[in-house]
C-alpha cells in the first residue's frame, strides 16, 4: 500500500533527517512521492509519480532545510489508480468557505459505494482522492445548514462520524489538515506509530528514529493535533480493519489492472 508521515509542532523545525529516512523506504513503495509544508495558510506541495530515491527534484528539495510546523509526506505503492501525478498524495481541495483541505491516505477502500459519485469529479482515479471530496461535501452541507463557518470542534466531531463510517471493512490510515487542525486516524494494528518529544509530534507508518519512545497510534480513534499537542480525542469505534485473503486478492487484482494499463499505454 503506502507509507505516510506527519510532523506537528508549535514552532517551525527542520525535519530533513526524518524525511530522508522516510523516503529511503521508497524501494518498497516506488509509485510516487509527495511532500506538503503548511505555513501561514500557504500550502507548499510537491509530488511526482516516480520512486522517491530516483527523483532529482526531491533530492534538490532535501538538499536545503525543510522547515515547518505542519509537514506531511507520502510514498505510494499503488493499489487503486494509475501511476500518474494526479494520483500522488497529498490531495488538496477547497470547501465552499474557501478553506483548503489536505489529505494523505494509507489503505484501500474496499466497500463504500457513496464514494463512486466522485469518480467523474476527481482529478485522478484513486479512492483516496474520493475520500477528500466526500469529506468536503459533508463539511459544506453542515456549514450550509448552520449558516456560518464551523468551529474547530464542530469539524472534529463531523469528521469523526464520517471516518468512523468509512472505516468499516476499509483500511483507513489518514492524515488530514484543514488549516487549523491535523487529524490522525488508524484502524489497523501495527500500521501507524507516533513519537512525542520536545521537538513536537511525529507520526509515521514505521518509526523513523532510534528513539525507544515510539508507540503505536491507538486504533479506531480520531485525534486532533495543534501545535504538537492532542487537542481532541474521539471515543473508540468498532471498525478495526483486519486484512483477509479476500482483501489480498482484491489488492492483487487492483495492482494487476494498473500494470496491464501501463503495458497497454506502451504499445
Amino acid at each position: 500500500m503506502c507509507e505516510i508521515f506527519c510532523f506537528n509542532s508549535n514552532q517551525p523545525k527542520e525535519v530533513n533527517e526524518c524525511l530522508e529516512c522516510f523516503y529511503n523506504h521508497s524501494e518498497m513503495h516506488p509509485d510516487g512521492w509527495g511532500l506538503a509544508n503548511m505555513e501561514n495558510n500557504k500550502f507548499m506541495i510537491d509530488k511526482e509519480p516516480v520512486k522517491a530515491s530516483c527523483s532529482p527534484h526531491l533530492k534538490d528539495i532535501l538538499s536545503n532545510p525543510v522547515i515547518g510546523k505542519n509537514v506531511f509526506a507520502h510514498i505510494r505503492l499503488a493499489t487503486v489508480g494509475e501511476i500518474i501525478s494526479p494520483n500522488c498524495h497529498p490531495f488538496i481541495e477547497a470547501d465552499d468557505n474557501n478553506r483548503s483541505w489536505m489529505l494523505i491516505h494509507n489503505g484501500t477502500i474496499f466497500d463504500y459505494p457513496e464514494l463512486d459519485e466522485y469518480k467523474q469529479k476527481e482529478h485522478g482515479d484513486t479512492d483516496s482522492e474520493r475520500i477528500l471530496f466526500y469529506i468536503i461535501d459533508k463539511v459544506n452541507e453542515f456549514e450550509a445548514k448552520k449558516g456560518s463557518v464551523s468551529t474547530i470542534k464542530e469539524r472534529f466531531n463531523l469528521l469523526n462520524g464520517i471516518i468512523t463510517d468509512l472505516a468499516k471493512n476499509n483500511k483507513l490510515n489518514l492524515m488530514i489538515y484543514d488549516g487549523d487542525l491535523t487529524y490522525i486516524h488508524s484502524n489497523m494494528k501495527n500500521s501507524l506509530y507516533y513519537l512525542k518529544n520536545e521537538e513536537g509530534f511525529l507520526v509515521a507508518t514505521t518509526p523513523l528514529t532510534d528513539d525507544e519512545n515510539w508507540k503505536p497510534v491507538e486504533l479506531n480513534k480520531l485525534f486532533g493535533l495543534i501545535d504538537g499537542n492532542i487537542i481532541f480525542e474521539s471515543e473508540e469505534h468498532d471498525n478495526e480493519f483486519i486484512l483477509t485473503s479476500e482483501h489480498e486478492r482484491a489488492i492483487e487484482e487492483y495492482q494487476y489492472s494498473i500494470k496491464r494499463d501501463e503495458s497497454d499505454d506502451k504499445l
